[in-house]
């Protein structure tokens, strides 16, 4: 019997906490929304899993435990593997051509990224962060998760979860979030502007992109390189036409690869005592905001450029300027073609302020570090 108890004192059951059951709620409902509502559920899965294995008592599945998971931890976040990984497959699975076609368009790619800096304000200048976790709240308005796990393991790594929870939800969340800011800030007539065929881009210019940006780029923002240098090597490899083995391992089996691990480690790290504490609540507020404000810096720096064209552009399509990429231009097409009966179809002419916002993230979290890492 005496052998018994102290099984049973041992066992996870009798060293569960009302934490512990918080957090497996908040998990299940992660995998819920990927489940029933088919929101990101190749990243809210494993992240949602991560969670319930970070709080089972005596486990030793966190992140920061001794177990696999804190050894991919270690060897995958702590030293910047994993996310130049995903966007080497982010590169792949990426086609520059919108954005080439229309040059415009990048401005708005950077215009959106206006929700990182004035949340990442908000956090340090009037709710009490430091500049290093006010930075990594703000980079959540770039609807990008690589680049908000890759910048807040550098500078506020124990924010990771509730950063990484905030960022893969408002990315899922996008075609909640963005339909009424888009309605708020056009008018009926601007959601009917069309626009016409891009321009047809070169063989030769669509293989320069990658190899001039990925220098000019990591040049400028040298802490930027590990994401835009991996970025634009994984779209040399699907442009170049000679690489095909490469290709389809770097935007197939390796970036699911490390989609899993990567997805299960930040999971991991959403244990009870560092998750359920006041700051959380306020990182999903201003994670909130962030993405409210990218939003609308991209439609508004469009009707800005409006002004000065001859040719209007739509500005809805500043709205797919957040990084969360093919889904915002998603959006932006399905609201303006709801708006108009199908008379208006803006998905190409979205793709280019879209795939902007992924450089644009990138950068962002490159100029964090070099002024804070």
């Amino acid at each position: 019997m005496e052998a018994f108890l102290q099984l049973a004192q041992g066992s996870g059951f009798a060293n569960l906490s009302w934490g512990n059951w918080v957090m497996f709620a908040v998990a299940g409902t992660l995998i819920y929304l990927a489940i029933v509502k088919k929101y990101e559920p190749l990243l809210l899965i494993p992240i949602g899993f991560g969670a319930i294995l970070a709080n089972l008592p005596l486990a030793e599945m966190g992140s920061h435990a001794d177990g696999i998971i804190g050894l991919i931890y270690d060897q995958g976040i702590k030293t910047e593997l994993l996310p130049p990984i995903i966007f080497l497959g982010i590169g792949v699975l990426t086609d520059f051509r919108p954005l080439l076609g229309r040059p415009l368009t990048f401005l708005l790619g950077a215009s959106a990224q206006l929700g990182i800096f004035v949340a990442a304000l908000g956090a340090a200048l009037l709710l009490g962060f430091s500049f290093k976790e006010a930075a990594c709240i703000g980079i959540i308005g770039g609807a990008d998760g690589p680049t908000s796990i890759f910048l807040t393991s550098q500078l506020a790594p124990h924010l990771l979860g509730p950063v990484a929870v905030a960022a893969y939800s408002y990315m899922s969340l996008v075609p909640i979030i963005q339909p009424p800011i888009i309605r708020m800030l056009t008018s009926k007539r601007e959601r009917a502007i069309d626009m016409p065929q891009m321009i047809k881009v070169s063989k030769t210019a669509i293989i320069l992109f990658p190899i001039v940006t990925g220098i000019i780029a990591s040049l400028a923002i040298p802490s930027s390189a590990p994401l835009i240098g991996m970025l634009m090597f994984g779209n040399l490899l699907r442009e170049c036409g000679v690489t095909e083995r490469l290709r389809k391992t770097a935007g197939g089996a390796l970036i699911d690869i490390v989609t899993i691990f990567l997805g299960l480690t930040v999971g991991a790290t959403m244990d009870a005592a560092g998750f359920l504490i006041p700051s959380t609540l306020k990182i999903l507020v201003l994670g909130a905001v962030a993405f409210s404000f990218s939003t609308a810096g991209g439609v508004i720096f469009a009707k800005i450029l409006n002004l000065f064209l001859k040719k209007k552009i739509n500005p809805c399509i500043g709205a797919a300027g957040v990084s969360a990429v093919p889904m915002a231009a998603r959006v932006v097409q399905k609201f303006v073609s709801d708006a108009t009966d199908g008379k208006v179809n803006p998905l190409m002419p979205a793709m280019g302020p879209n795939v902007a916002g992924v450089i644009g993230s990138a950068v962002a979290a490159g100029v964090f570090l070099t002024l804070l890492g």
